[in-house]
């Protein structure tokens, strides 16, 4: 599930009566380009459950206002054409999630992205080479979420996440001399560790979610979760609202997708994760699949469970791009 950063509760997926939709393929719908942008969007996700490219979603104790940054927090971030983002990694490339870069695949005029006010010309879309398979897969499995058994269904997304590769590369026209690229973490991201997640999508609380009608583009927000789980091609954390809980803890949503997840090393910053989406146990993806179906479901809540792309695991794929390999 792909998300934008969003308060607590945004996202958006196949849309089901009564229920926000949790799938990206609605939101960013532009004038004279809706044709080929909504046959594009009803490919993406539970990468909503995974989200879309996917602003955080807060909690509702805490105020808007501490949750929003100026851009000047995170220079390296770069903004997608029209919803989702990335990260500047080296002068020359841009580090985002494989399902934010679809419309840019399609769309030449959208070959580009913003960094630091900045419009910067894109050469070359590399998206990992398993992404394309998986994405076909994905679509297939939530074509049937509606009707599908919800045992059966979180078999089917477990298989699904751990074939999926979301990650994909930008190559710019022209280095970047006015920013500062942000280093990829190669292996420091541990459990309980802090991470902040950044996105300028779709935004609401955790007892809204993020509605159905919000836009995937808005104000960067930044939330601080804790790791639950850095093995494997994933970063996982929980939206967790409990007490001892971090007090900005957020929800990305609609939007966010391919952004920033930092960590803090020694006292540097890192990039430890790239913004997929919504995620899931066996249980809470079965319960996911019983709210999508009777119309209750809602993303950005707390106890929800999202994954980001763990940098430390595609660290050597980087690399191995990055040097014209």
């Amino acid at each position: 599930m792909r998300p934008a950063i969003r308060a607590a509760g945004a996202g958006k997926c196949t849309k089901l009566p009564g229920v926000a939709n949790p799938f990206p393929w609605l939101d960013a719908i532009i004038q004279g380009k809706n044709r080929m942008k909504m046959t594009l969007r009803l490919a993406l996700p539970l990468l909503l459950l995974s989200a879309s490219a996917n602003a955080i979603v807060i909690r509702h104790d805490q105020p808007d206002a501490r949750y929003r940054v100026s851009p000047s927090a995170i220079p390296a971030l770069a903004d997608l054409p029209d919803e989702g983002h990335g990260t500047l990694i080296a002068p020359r490339w841009v580090l985002t999630a494989a399902h934010a870069v679809n419309m840019m695949q399609m769309m030449p005029e959208e070959h580009y992205v913003t960094i630091n006010g900045k419009r910067r010309a894109v050469s070359r879309i590399v998206v990992h080479p398993d992404s394309p398979a998986s994405r076909e897969q994905w679509q297939q499995m939530f074509g049937g979420v509606k009707t599908a058994e919800p045992a059966a269904f979180a078999r089917q997304y477990k298989a699904a996440m751990d074939a999926m590769h979301d990650i994909a590369l930008l190559e710019l026209a022209e280095p970047v001399t006015d920013v500062a690229p942000l280093p990829i973490d190669r292996g420091n991201a541990r459990p309980g560790m802090l991470a902040r997640v950044y996105g300028a999508g779709a935004t609401g609380t955790d007892l809204t979610g993020a509605p159905d009608s919000e836009t995937h583009r808005t104000r960067l927000r930044r939330a601080e979760n804790r790791l639950d789980r850095t093995d494997g091609p994933w970063l996982r954390y929980v939206f967790d609202c409990s007490a001892g809980a971090p007090e900005l803890g957020g929800a990305t949503a609609g939007g966010d997708s391919g952004g920033p997840v930092t960590i803090d090393v020694a006292g540097r910053t890192y990039l430890a994760g790239v913004t997929h989406g919504l995620d899931g146990t066996n249980s809470e993806v079965r319960h996911i699949v019983r709210q999508m179906q009777d119309g209750s479901f809602r993303m950005g809540v707390c106890g929800q469970r999202f994954a980001a792309a763990r940098t430390g695991f595609y660290a050597a794929w980087i690399d191995r791009i990055m040097a014209g390999h």
